[in-house]
């Protein structure tokens, strides 16, 4: 891969990793809520689980939607039915000190499965293997997957910082409460796109 090539891909991979999305509205709104430690695995869960997802999409999963067409609704409707689903669970989760309503942040395992019903990674996983891998050779999609993997986790990191940083203003439970459902709220504005498609 040349120089100019590889300085593109770490350009998408960067500002497709820290826009907002389902991914990075989550971790804010957990780390506003559970703080940084116990939002940990959850971050884990999605940088190794969307590098798993570039791998596997650019060693062929994606021809699964080329044979079956079909899956590609299925796909669309389990997406939108679990986001949300994820929505409401933002929207009612526990304040920060842990009183009150109940909770708990997403486990890695769920943060990795996460990544193959969410519309944006796999928006960002096929552009970035038929862009950047494009002979789909073993070496250009793991360092595709590498380079996605090493900037991934900063930059979700940062989205849980800032919602551990806003956890001082959201002690009072009315400011609790509408934070939740402003992010509740951004994560369904998420699915306009996949919902409605430009033409």
């Amino acid at each position: 891969m040349s120089v100019d090539l590889l300085s593109a891909l770490v350009g998408f991979a960067f500002v497709s990793s820290i826009t907002p999305g389902p991914n990075n509205l989550m971790l804010m709104a957990s780390g506003a809520n559970f703080g940084f430690r116990r939002t940990i695995p959850h971050m884990l869960g999605i940088g190794i689980g969307f590098t798993v997802m570039v791998v596997l999409v650019g060693v062929g999963l994606i021809r699964v939607f080329d044979l079956w067409p079909l899956s590609h609704l299925v796909l669309k409707v389990f997406s939108v039915g679990y986001l949300l689903w994820l929505a409401w669970r933002i929207a009612r989760a526990a304040p920060p000190e842990g009183g009150g309503r109940t909770g708990r942040p997403l486990t890695f395992l769920q943060a990795a499965l996460f990544q193959w019903v969410n519309p944006k990674a796999w928006s960002m996983a096929v552009t970035a293997v038929s862009l950047y891998a494009p002979d789909r050779s073993l070496a250009a999609i793991g360092l595709v997957a590498v380079i996605f993997g090493a900037i991934n986790l900063p930059s979700v990191s940062t989205w849980t910082v800032i919602g551990q940083q806003m956890r001082w203003f959201l002690t009072n439970p009315t400011r609790l409460k509408a934070f939740n459902w402003s992010m509740a709220a951004l994560l369904v504005a998420t699915l306009v796109p996949v919902l409605y498609p430009a033409s």
